[in-house]
């Protein structure tokens, strides 16, 4: 049975567009639409569609204001379709406070364009949100461990090593599909007087890390900045990578630093978590966790592989809490998670960590 849209969004020309792209994967079909965000609570609670794409701005009733009365009516997940704009970007950052699941970047002067060239992936997000929503319709099911050849690997919940992380160590926070709800979910149980530095590398737009960085900052226990090339990591601060850059660790235990680059035309992941993790390995050692959130793909994998060589230790959020359990699984599978925990104990884990 293919997966049910209802599409939301103002623009005739757009609606049509989404509908050609989601026409050409016979796993998905367009159920209904709607211009506002009165007519989309209306026909999400009459339709019942497996997922929505939901545009911010619209006439009658904004996309935040409709996601907000439909996760209270009826729940269904939500996928924003947002500005590659500032503006854009807190917009969006509001609606996922408001229950959105993700969203998707497009760009409002060409969406025929943006969508021509970037419609799988958006296929491929409305697919994974809306078939991760089915499985908690249908309850849990019990699932095999996978197996684990590390020494100290395979734990999970309060089973999570503690006292391995010197005062001169390092944390590297990797994210992706879910990464906006679940990095200030780890962040937020951290105590205040943390005192390590902290680098994030979130899968996002270069227009949103800044807001991303500033909301972080204005509610966590913690200071939260969008880093600076060449910027000394200071110690109880995280540090988000600006979205479309690379960040690489440099420097030595206790003073690092964070080197910010373009990336080349083949690297796909912007920034990249395994990047980050593989140069932080080389400067922080044994002192070094990696955590890899929620997230689309495979990236971290690499990186995770480069930590456990220099003696470093890798957490991976936990199936059942992620949004999209891609780039933890495959840190998962490959053997190279010490611990898998659920997303509500990795921040207090985090500051168990501290010996």
């Amino acid at each position: 049975m293919p997966i049910r849209i209802l599409i939301v969004d103002d623009s005739l020309f757009f609606r049509r567009a989404l509908r050609d792209v989601f026409a050409d994967d016979d796993r998905l079909e367009v159920i209904g639409e709607a211009s506002n965000g009165r007519q989309a609570i209306l026909k999400a609670c009459e339709l019942k569609p497996d997922i929505i794409t939901m545009d911010v701005e619209m006439p009658i009733m904004d996309g935040i204001s409709a996601v907000r009365r439909i996760a209270e009516r009826c729940p269904i997940p939500i996928l924003m379709l947002s500005a590659l704009t500032k503006a854009g970007a807190e917009a969006t950052l509001d609606a996922l406070d408001a229950g959105a699941v993700d969203f998707f970047p497009k760009n409002g002067d060409d969406p025929e364009d943006t969508l021509a060239r970037s419609g799988r992936r958006l296929c491929s997000r409305v697919r994974l949100l809306a078939l991760r929503a089915q499985r908690e319709m249908a309850g849990p099911v019990a699932t095999r461990p996978e197996p684990v050849s590390r020494p100290s690997a395979g734990r999970s919940g309060p089973l999570a090593p503690s006292g391995f992380l010197s005062r001169q160590g390092l944390v590297v926070i990797g994210a992706s599909t879910g990464g906006p709800a679940a990095v200030p979910a780890v962040l937020g149980q951290l105590p205040a007087d943390f005192p390590l530095p902290i680098v994030i590398a979130q899968h996002m737009p270069g227009a949103f890390t800044g807001p991303f960085a500033q909301r972080l900052n204005d509610s966590m226990p913690i200071a939260v900045v969008e880093a600076a090339d060449g910027e000394g990591l200071r110690p109880g601060t995280a540090y988000v990578i600006p979205g479309g850059r690379h960040g690489e660790v440099a420097g030595r235990k206790g003073a690092y630093k964070l080197r910010l680059r373009d990336p080349g035309a083949d690297e796909h992941y912007r920034p990249s978590v395994s990047l980050a993790l593989s140069t932080a390995a080389q400067v922080a050692g044994d002192d070094l966790l990696a955590v890899i959130l929620t997230g689309m793909g495979d990236d971290g994998a690499e990186g995770a592989r480069e930590v456990v060589g220099c003696r470093g230790h890798v957490w991976a959020q936990d199936q059942a809490s992620s949004v999209i359990y891609g780039m933890p699984a495959a840190v998962a599978k490959a053997n190279l998670a010490e611990s898998i925990l659920p997303l509500g104990q990795i921040g207090a884990a985090i500051g168990g960590a501290l010996r």
